[in-house]
């Protein structure tokens, strides 16, 4: 590492370089290539997965979005000689534009279905020629645009549906501002000075833009969620920022000691480098770790926000110690420097404020333990009522026209209009919708509020497709079990000695079930393998048993914590006119696995950079109580500093009115205050003072097998007569 960071130091200039010249080139290729971020997913093995394919197959334009128009008269009927003729006008102008192939109108003759039984609300169809994610957004704008043209207080005219979803999601540039904007001011309250408050964002800034661009370009090959761009930005931003306080901070420290600027560089990437590598190793293998749930849906964002993270790492081990040199004794701040070179190097390792707190920890060790585990169990108490699902437009924010119109749709036409069950049935020879009318009859059960007719493949007509609409919400846990008793109980005994070989419900609901499922089947095996090679990577860091057990516990009850957070605001509604999620409702079901992914990472940053500390000064006295204590006073306030940075960045993606972001927001912000402030802060020291020497024990025989990889420089010199005394300040 030392060899590293000399080699930057000396060819900053190099190293500036070749860096701008990869965040232009990443720019470019991405703009001119493109991007191609979408919500599909595959399920193998699942109903909803084998419904899809025997759609696709038979039903080319069935397998796609549809949207809609959503009209309502105010008072009165849609059909009303006043508004008929606007009305029918603004479809045929929508049907003439680019992109959209038809359009079905409620007025047309056999769309009556599409007018609600008092004729207040009805809804027309559109058509596009691509998937909602391929649509240009001008076409889509000009849907819009042509259709509310006729709004009035006589007519309320909104529009729902994938592709409309796309483009009122809202623009998180001024979250990522806004997070910008707050690191830049706790760093500058942090470090006194703007060249060290500057020099963690450019470094985090410029691992996010080539990062991000590289998912833009994955998004082409892989399935990529839109959200993917928003995720990698904001834990780029967090971890990045986090990573360079931690190496210029120890820089600082260096400075002020006495260290030359290219020693104090060489040796803050030397020994805080070391834990970064560690640091983002560990996060980069949790968030991975989502590949084993073998969704595709998952795929992309869990590849492209590891490569952000790393290569945020990657920033802090070349490009910091580049800046570091432009800006030599400087980064310290006009009034460090004055009082170095008037009163010398400063041999104070510590505030007095942070001894003291160490020192009060080691004293009530138990007390201190005991009340953290308490303020934990509480905050977690939520977790335990956690129900999945996925959000909709039902859970948009108030003003856009996506839950405006989603609202509308379910007063005309019922609570699950707006998540029908799709079901595709296959016969065993080419036959008519007769044939499928037993199947279709035994489908009315309670809890349905319609069954379509079947509608056959014109390719073939073995394959037949009808919609089921349930009597309650898509979100609504009986809507769930109404899915599994069709499947279950109810198709299975309807097609028995049939002509019907086979029927699939799938669907949007449905997928939904379908994916809970499958991360609840595959959760443990996940937890277990995240948890598993966490620790093996602090087992060989610290050639401990002990601390990467207790780590792993702590993270995951830390872990319950943060959900119990996020179901108290997202599922239960408490405070969401705060956070603007809108409508209350499921956690969405991608949430835990990845959020336990990244706060597991998370957690061990803080672990190593805490511990590494302690594992520095029990190498060198063999002292338990004194390594842990000197540990939590000389990394207490860096942890402190770096967990204000990475909250104040996380929370302010919660305001910008992105649910699936403003989940992720609110949920790292609140494991990384659990983390920093209860874990790092309480607890983790007062259980290794109450274990003592037996933080430190490890197995002959796997110290044996573990490879011998250090945190800690070889080549580090301790100075013998260090007391406890010398971290008192004046």
């Amino acid at each position: 590492m030392s060899s590293l960071a000399r080699w930057c130091y000396r060819r900053r200039w190099v190293v500036v370089a070749i860096w701008v010249v990869a965040v232009v080139l990443a720019l470019g290729i991405s703009r001119h290539v493109g991007s191609n971020y979408s919500n599909s997913f595959n399920l193998p093995g699942t109903e909803t997965q084998k419904a899809l394919d025997l759609l696709q197959q038979n039903f080319p334009r069935a397998s796609g979005d549809l949207d809609q128009i959503v009209l309502q008269a105010t008072p009165g009927k849609v059909t009303d000689p006043r508004l008929l003729t606007q009305e029918k006008n603004m479809l045929a102008q929508v049907a003439k534009l680019p992109h959209v192939v038809a359009v079905i109108s409620p007025f047309a003759p056999g769309g009556q279905g599409q007018i609600s039984r008092n004729g207040s609300i009805a809804f027309a169809q559109i058509e596009f020629d691509q998937l909602a994610n391929k649509v240009p957004k001008s076409a889509v704008s000009a849907v819009i645009d042509t259709a509310q043209r006729i709004q009035s207080k006589y007519l309320n005219v909104q529009l729902g549906g994938q592709a409309i979803e796309f483009l009122q999601q809202p623009s998180t540039g001024l979250s990522e501002l806004a997070g910008v904007l707050a690191s830049a001011v706790v760093l500058f309250l942090a470090f006194g000075s703007w060249r060290g408050m500057v020099t963690p964002l450019i470094s985090a800034i410029a691992a996010i833009v080539i990062g991000t661009s590289l998912e833009s370009l994955l998004s082409q090959v892989l399935s990529v969620a839109p959200f993917a761009t928003q995720l990698s930005t904001l834990m780029g931003l967090g971890v990045g920022v986090d990573y360079a306080l931690f190496i210029v901070s120890r820089h600082r420290s260096n400075l002020l000691h006495g260290m030359d600027v290219e020693q104090s560089v060489t040796a803050a990437v030397n020994t805080s480098g070391r834990a970064v590598l560690f640091a983002a190793a560990t996060v980069c293998v949790a968030i991975l770790g989502l590949l084993l749930l073998n969704v595709t849906f998952l795929v992309g964002v869990s590849i492209g926000t590891a490569i952000t993270v790393a290569l945020t790492m990657v920033a802090s081990l070349t490009l910091i110690p580049a800046l570091l040199g432009f800006m030599g004794v400087k980064v310290l701040g006009r009034r460090r420097v004055a009082q170095l070179e008037h009163h010398g190097p400063n041999d104070d390792h510590v505030t007095g404020r942070w001894l003291s707190w160490a020192k009060w920890v080691e004293v009530h060790r138990f007390v201190s333990a005991g009340v953290a585990v308490i303020v934990i169990a509480i905050i977690a108490l939520p977790f335990f009522s956690m129900r999945l699902g996925f959000s909709d437009a039902g859970n948009d924010q108030h003003k856009q026209t996506t839950y405006k119109s989603y609202v509308l749709l379910e007063k005309g036409f019922g609570a699950g209009f707006n998540g029908p069950l799709q079901v595709a049935a296959e016969l065993r020879r080419p036959g008519s919708a007769a044939d499928l009318q037993p199947l279709r009859e035994s489908l009315r059960q309670p809890g349905v509020a319609v069954v379509s007719p079947a509608v056959l493949s014109p390719l073939n007509r073995t394959t037949a497709l009808f919609e089921v609409t349930p009597s309650t919400r898509p979100d609504a846990v009986a809507t769930s079990d109404l899915v599994k008793h069709l499947r279950r109980d109810v198709v299975p005994k309807a097609i028995a000695g049939t002509d019907v070989a086979a029927a699939y419900i799938g669907g949007a609901t449905a997928a939904q079930i379908d994916f809970s499922h499958v991360v609840a089947t595959k959760l443990p095996i996940f937890v277990a393998v995240v948890v598993v090679v966490a620790s093996l990577l602090l087992m060989i860091a610290f050639r401990s048993f002990v601390i990467p057990l207790t780590a792993s516990i702590m993270n995951i009850l830390a872990a319950g914590a943060t959900f119990g957070v996020v179901v108290f605001v997202f599922q239960k509604g408490h405070f969401g006119s705060i956070f603007t999620i809108g409508r209350a409702g499921p956690v969405d079901a991608f949430m835990p696995v990845m959020l336990f992914a990244i706060l597991f990472g998370l957690s061990m940053d803080y672990q190593v950079f805490l511990v590494s500390r302690m594992h520095e000064e029990w190498i060198h006295t063999g002292d338990n109580a004194r390594s842990v204590t000197v540990g939590q006073a000389e990394t207490g306030g860096v942890i402190t500093a770096a967990a204000s940075i990475m909250i104040v960045v996380f929370l302010s993606f919660v305001f910008g009115g992105f649910r699936v972001i403003a989940e992720f927001g609110l949920g790292l912000s609140a494991a990384v205050m659990i983390d920093a402030f209860i874990l790092r802060t309480v607890l983790v020291p007062s259980l290794m003072h109450a274990l003592g020497n037996t933080n430190w024990y490890i197995p002959r025989w796997l110290d044996r097998m573990l490879p011998h990889l250090s945190i800690e420089p070889p080549d580090r010199t301790y100075d013998d007569d260090l007391t406890l005394a010398d971290f008192e300040t004046i």
